[in-house]
């Protein structure tokens, strides 16, 4: 919806980098599915012009808003939108940062200010949020009782890291850590992954990272369910908690690699299909070890699947080197090897 990208391949640096802001602040917009007025996107391009200052955007979008019927403005939540990807942008523009817990609510409290009541202020009620790719399961986030300890702590914690000795990657999977840590004690009330986001990006800057905005305009969704993945245990049903994911979208943002970031890739459901495809794999190699004359069609009767999946599973275990075939198709027999 932006359109900012004629600013990319044409405009000059400054409107160019000015762009690539813009472009990031609407895209967090999405974490909440939230999406920013069109008055918002031309407001937004004057300012890239230079024609007006970012003071300036934030008096239009007021004065915007205080004309508009309420009614209308806050059904589908656009002022939130255009008002906090004013003030992300402001924040990401500006070359200020202190890595603190103070720094951490104080940006909520900027972005936030206006919008909610609770703006810059740690949630004191315990909070669960049904999540599309935990099929309406929720994370556990910090109690309330422990916000604030828990933010000292992991702070504490990262301020004292050595950096030194470790490898590009090293680097990308400790981040990946920290930061779904951090946002796993979710704060706040709302808002904590666009506050996370902005937060990351001005850390990684601190630390000489050239930080490519873009990933977060373009897969903010998927940095959101990335960072669900991360803080989710279902041991029940073998789901565990992975970085995989964020660690895919950090190497892109860093390392200039090319991970392909899909939000279906995340649903807990697939950890359950390779759960129960595992299993049939087990359970095909304990068939063959029974009876070493099996057939792929005895397989299918068995495990009501079809021929051609016994087949596919009898493959596998070929070609990963758990049995052998001796002889024939229809007279030879298999040994097993593991």
């Amino acid at each position: 919806m932006s359109n900012f990208d004629e600013y990319k391949r044409l405009g000059e640096p400054q409107k160019k980098e000015k762009a690539k802001i813009w472009k990031t602040a609407i895209g967090l917009q999405q974490v909440d599915g939230l999406t920013p007025s069109a008055y918002l996107i031309e407001t937004a391009k004057a300012n890239i012009e230079g024609d007006i200052t970012i003071e300036e955007v934030k008096e239009r979008i007021n004065a915007y808003y205080i004309a508009k019927p309420a009614s209308k403005a806050k059904n589908n939540r656009t002022e939130e939108a255009d008002k906090v990807s004013t003030k992300i942008t402001e924040i990401l523009s500006e070359n200020t940062f202190v890595f603190s817990p103070a720094e951490y609510i104080s940006i909520h409290k900027r972005l936030f200010d206006g919008i909610y009541k609770f703006a810059g202020k740690i949630r004191d009620y315990n909070i669960s949020k049904a999540e599309w790719i935990l099929d309406g399961q929720t994370i556990f986030y910090a109690s309330a009782d422990s916000i604030r300890a828990t933010l000292d702590y992991d702070f504490s914690q990262e301020k004292a890291f050595e950096y030194k000795n470790l490898t590009k990657e090293q680097m990308v999977e400790h981040f990946a850590t920290f930061f779904s840590g951090l946002w796993q004690i979710h704060a706040f009330g709302e808002g904590n992954t666009r506050t996370t986001a902005v937060f990351a990006i001005k850390y990684l800057r601190t630390l000489g990272f050239d930080v490519e905005n873009d990933l977060f305009e373009e897969n903010a969704w998927y940095f959101r369910n990335a960072l669900v993945r991360a803080n989710y245990n279902d041991h029940k049903n073998k789901v565990f908690v992975t970085n995989k994911y964020l660690n895919m979208f950090f190497c892109n943002l860093l390392l200039d690699e090319n991970n392909a970031l899909i939000n279906s890739d995340m649903h807990i459901k697939n950890d359950t299909v390779k759960l129960q495809d595992d299993t049939v794999n087990d359970t095909v190699f304990m068939l063959i070890k029974e009876n070493n004359r099996i057939t792929a069609k005895e397989i299918s009767y068995k495990l009501n699947i079809s021929i051609a999946t016994a087949k596919r599973k009898i493959k596998l275990l070929k070609d990963i080197g758990q049995i052998e075939r001796f002889g024939s198709d229809k007279t030879g027999y298999w040994k097993v090897i593991k």
